[in-house]
């Protein structure tokens, strides 16, 4: 994807987050990458988003460093950076403080497959990293928030598990594109709204089966895939 059609991308995640009803005033940001060049493109801090344009989308490095100095990058840019770094199979990063995945969030509530809806998109349970310890928010908060989550996704498929809750803050996700990764943040966000209603009725409600999250999830993932008008 060039410049332009990457700047229009990302343009686009973020507005999609707003009129998904996932992102109030500029509580969120997403971002791409073009790999090849090296290049993240995310929102400008502070920027609202009914002014927002392509050419808004602030140029950094893989380090985490503003290419250009028109616009100061997310204040999140850092984490985004660890991601991307570590993840090398993804393409987009957004962060939102939608409802339910952020009430998961604060009250430290791993989001298990509870039914098919989630097993539709995610291969287990959402995870929530641990809390930050006081040296490493004073030391360097945002870079730190990325790497808690690179270190909960140990032993986890970035891609088959494409969302976290970080602990007191809310949801980051991600896709190979930025139109994936918003689509993941609509589906985080109804999963986390049926599961935190699933759990008013039952505390302690348990997952599906294996064999039931293999058969939803697999169906729409991977070389076996079936879902869809695809060959």
């Amino acid at each position: 994807m060039n410049d332009e059609l990457l700047r229009g991308a990302v343009l686009q995640a973020n507005l999609d987050t707003v009129r998904h009803g996932l992102v109030l005033s500029t509580f969120g940001n997403a971002s791409g990458i073009d790999r090849a060049a090296g290049r993240i493109l995310i929102k400008p801090s502070g920027v609202p988003y009914d002014s927002l344009t392509a050419a808004d989308m602030v140029p950094c490095d893989l380090d985490g460093r503003a290419l250009d100095n028109r616009l100061k990058p997310s204040s999140d840019l850092s984490t985004h950076a660890v991601l991307y770094r570590a993840f090398t199979g993804i393409g987009a990063v957004i962060h939102t403080h939608s409802t339910y995945a952020t009430i998961m969030a604060q009250a430290r509530r791993p989001i298990p497959a509870l039914g098919t809806t989630h097993a539709d998109y995610f291969y287990g349970t959402i995870p929530v990293t641990r809390d930050l310890t006081p040296d490493e928010i004073a030391q360097d908060y945002v870079l730190n928030t990325g790497q808690v989550i690179v270190e909960t996704f140990a032993g986890i498929d970035p891609l088959s598990i494409p969302a976290v809750l970080v602990a007191g803050h809310g949801p980051f996700v991600w896709g190979r594109t930025p139109d994936e990764a918003v689509h993941n943040a609509l589906i985080l966000e109804e999963v986390a709204r049926m599961a935190w209603h699933v759990m008013a009725l039952n505390p302690d409600p348990q997952p599906i089966s294996q064999a039931l999250l293999d058969r939803h999830y697999l169906r729409k993932h991977g070389a076996q895939a079936t879902y869809g008008q695809g060959n």
